[in-house]
């Protein structure tokens, strides 16, 4: 009797009921793969299976996202229970450097500088039937169509203006 009483014991304990008191780390490493698009150890999938020996509150819907840009590891969220988990990304691997010989690299001429600090400068806007302009003094240097920042008042931050000939900038957006 006793050793039966053990046994449902330890058959209860097994059941998927009392498994599903924790998320399945299973349908974690399932979700990551289908977000990623690659499978756990491929370039682009997860390194590794999340580890099974975490115990997170089961969550009715998790929601994944990348943590960065560079998509270095993607990020598992429950809302409710709340939790957050982050799988690390196997990123490719870089190619090794070629020992063909490479062009010299096309150096740019660098453009004229067309507006100096401290130069004063009008600034235009406007568009179509009217225009407005103010003068004010550089803060940065630019050569034509670069930005440069102008300070048209004490006290207050710069404008960004785009630089066109010497003595003149335009607002982004206005002829």
């Amino acid at each position: 009797m006793t050793r039966t009483l053990s046994l449902i014991a330890l058959m209860v304990a097994a059941s998927p009921v009392a498994a599903q008191s924790f998320q399945s780390t299973t349908l974690i490493d399932k979700a990551v793969a289908g977000f990623t698009g690659h499978a756990i150890g491929e370039s682009g999938g997860a390194r590794t299976p999340v580890d099974t020996r975490l115990k997170l509150a089961v969550c009715p819907m998790v929601s994944l996202n990348w943590r960065t840009d560079s998509h270095d590891s993607v990020v598992v969220t429950c809302t409710d229970p709340q939790w957050r988990i982050f799988v690390p990304v196997m990123m490719p691997a870089t190619p090794a450097p070629t020992a063909t010989p490479v062009a010299a690299p096309i150096v740019a001429a660098k453009a004229p500088i067309v507006i100096k600090r401290g130069d004063p400068v009008t600034v235009v806007a406007g568009d179509g039937g009217f225009s407005v302009t103010r003068d004010g003094v550089a803060t940065t240097d630019a050569a034509a169509g670069a930005r440069v920042l102008i300070r048209v008042q004490d006290g207050k931050p710069p404008i960004q203006a785009i630089a066109v000939e010497p003595g003149k900038a335009v607002i982004p957006g206005a002829e």
